[in-house]
């Protein structure tokens, strides 16, 4: 016994060191990033490409009136519910298709359609059956996740162990119950990480419908910085964007997903 532990001391002294290294690393390149961006904001014209320094000024003055955390959280709250409506419609629906297979092969085309339709053309449906309103944002979000989501979902239904759900069958065992303890232990990877890329489109669609039908918002807010040429504010925008994003996979998405599906890379390794 003493032997296996200090052998799995020794095999997460490694990890958490190259963990390390790769934080370095990042900063790293973020400081690289840095430096290059206020060299070359030093050869053109403070309207054209704000130094760091001038988009810090920008992000204090937006933080210190409360238009950023107040347009953040609305931003944040239309993506929230369009990814939640996406996910009660899509996530019975890949596994309705899954299942059913006459029914799958009918909606087939459709699916890859509706994934390839732009967040552009959504936002304007939306704006000519909404208005400037919450509903717009929502929309275009909820069109654009739900055909990746449910796009997973059916991928992950055919992962399903046949032989599983032919015992399942002989037992008699109850169509709900196939469901809770067959497919939805095994599609759940794949709706996670379906749902993970359907959320970080979401963000990036709703700026689309913000920008396109919104009074308020951080895409309102950088059309309106746009509009009067204040190109540090749209820097400091979309670097909150960007930070909370990261925060968001890495610090929450990420980890809870390795959390959930630790189980899985265990298995693997034995």
């Amino acid at each position: 016994m003493p032997e296996v532990l200090e052998s799995q001391i020794h095999a997460r002294a490694p990890a958490r060191g190259w963990r390390f290294n790769l934080v370095l690393q990042r900063l790293g390149l973020v400081a690289v990033i840095l430096l290059v961006w206020w060299l070359l904001s030093l050869r053109v014209p403070h309207y054209v490409l704000p130094g760091p320094a001038r988009v810090w000024d920008a992000l204090t003055l937006i933080s210190a009136n409360g238009n950023l955390w107040q347009d953040l959280g609305i931003t944040l709250g239309r993506v929230g519910t369009g990814f939640i409506l996406a996910t009660l419609v899509g996530l019975p629906l890949g596994i309705i298709f899954g299942a059913n297979k006459r029914l799958g092969e009918f909606f087939e085309p459709i699916i890859p359609v509706m994934n390839t339709v732009s967040s552009a053309i959504w936002a304007t449906f939306a704006i000519i059956w909404f208005g400037v309103s919450n509903a717009t944002t929502v929309f275009v979000v909820f069109m654009t996740a739900m055909p990746l989501i449910i796009t997973n979902v059916w991928q992950g239904t055919r992962t399903v162990n046949a032989d599983f759900i032919e015992l399942a069958h002989v037992l008699r065992m109850p169509a709900r119950r196939v469901m809770m303890k067959i497919y939805l232990p095994t599609i759940l990877p794949y709706f996670f990480s379906g749902a993970r890329l359907a959320f970080g489109f979401g963000w990036r669609v709703s700026l689309v419908a913000e920008t396109l039908g919104s009074s308020s918002g951080v895409g309102y807010r950088l059309r309106q910085a746009a509009d009067l040429i204040q190109t540090d504010q749209v820097f400091a925008w979309t670097l909150t964007l960007v930070v909370m994003m990261a925060i968001l996979e890495m610090g929450i998405l990420r980890p809870l997903e390795n959390y959930l599906f630790r189980w899985k890379k265990e298995a693997e390794g034995s």
